[in-house]
């Protein structure tokens, strides 16, 4: 089976972006949950509930939500592979009060996820904050626009004060996997943990757990299930101390790679700048040979593009062209290599 490749979509219909998106020749969708913890950080802030379909309130995570979502998604051709949105987490990350009723939630979603034929679940272990940029304005290519990072210019949010080390993340995750992955495997969908974006071991005073190779491999100790995978996303692992062999770590980790983030960057983890798919440090074309080597045939999605002459950069990393841009390079290399 082919890798299939995906776009990032929240379930609220957008057009041109739906249309070209399929005109491109995607049919399968990475989604948002409306209202969920992603959704939330990352693009609109709409309140924790999503009217149900049957006219009652239901979290986004329960399975009439993502029943709705889905039924929007097919109505414009799309299949929903994955999703990358969760209830939110901070007190299952931190082990802290409440995360067995936090836990209870994911419970809740993966089983619906499987009743409705959705194999992956992507999750990451960023406590308080989801992935930091310092600049979204930064010139690349021809003038384009693209996001950066530099840990010198990452003052203007004041740190917060958290009592928890490494370590106290580590044992929630462990807490957290021994709950979730049997369910997970009753229900056929896998976990992909996201790395810490940037991976350094600590970002605005709070410790991060999952920036380097090492870490991957703690973690998939953890817990041997298929249902504990990776997802590896190439920029955040091609900025990893460590990771000198990007499509090497891809062969390693092999059919414990549940989901792939295909992108490019340029720099370290303490200054880096993300590039178009096709400039950056990463050899592309071996790491989608890697990914063919190891019988990949989960999703595989474009991320963090470059926003491209007459695009306002309203979602910076998400605008339209860099998408289509990464989508047509992509699929070359899929033929090329004949994932």
């Amino acid at each position: 089976m082919p890798i299939r490749l995906a776009e990032f979509l929240s379930p609220r219909p957008e057009e041109p972006l739906w249309s070209l998106i399929r005109q491109a020749g995607v049919t399968d969708v990475v989604a948002l949950l409306q209202g969920a913890e992603q959704e939330q950080r990352m693009f609109a802030a709409v309140g924790e509930g999503t009217r149900g379909t049957d006219g009652t309130d239901a979290a986004p995570w329960s399975e009439a939500s993502i029943a709705r979502d889905q039924r929007i998604f097919a109505d414009a051709g799309f299949r929903v592979a994955a999703i990358e949105d969760t209830v939110p987490m901070d007190r299952i990350r931190l082990g802290r009060e409440g995360r067995d009723e936090d836990i209870a939630a994911v419970i809740q979603q993966l089983e619906a996820m499987g009743n409705l034929g959705i194999g992956v679940l992507c999750f990451n272990w960023m406590a308080i904050a989801t992935w930091s940029r310092t600049s979204i304005e930064t010139v690349g290519r021809g003038g384009a626009r693209v996001t950066s990072f530099r840990l010198a210019d990452a003052g203007g949010h004041p740190d917060v004060e958290v009592a928890e080390t490494a370590e106290d993340l580590w044992a929630a995750l462990a807490y957290f996997l021994d709950a979730v992955i049997p369910t997970a495997e009753r229900a056929g969908v896998r976990l992909g943990m996201h790395p810490d974006d940037p991976p350094l071991p600590r970002l605005r005073g709070v410790p991060r757990i999952m920036g380097t190779p090492d870490a991957y491999r703690r973690l998939l100790a953890l817990n041997p299930s298929r249902a504990n995978g990776v997802t590896f996303c190439q920029g955040n692992f091609a900025l990893m101390p460590g990771a000198d062999d990007v499509p090497g770590l891809i062969r390693e980790f092999g059919e414990r790679v549940a989901f792939s983030h295909f992108r490019n960057v340029r720099g370290t983890a303490e200054d880096f700048v993300e590039t178009f798919h096709d400039e950056g440090v990463l050899d592309m074309a071996e790491c989608m040979r890697a990914l063919a080597d190891i019988g990949f045939d989960g999703p595989l999605r474009p991320d963090h593009v470059p926003t491209m002459a007459g695009e306002p950069n309203a979602r910076p990393g998400y605008e339209t062209l860099g998408r289509l841009h990464a989508l047509g390079y992509i699929r070359g290399l899929m033929d090329a290599v004949g994932a």
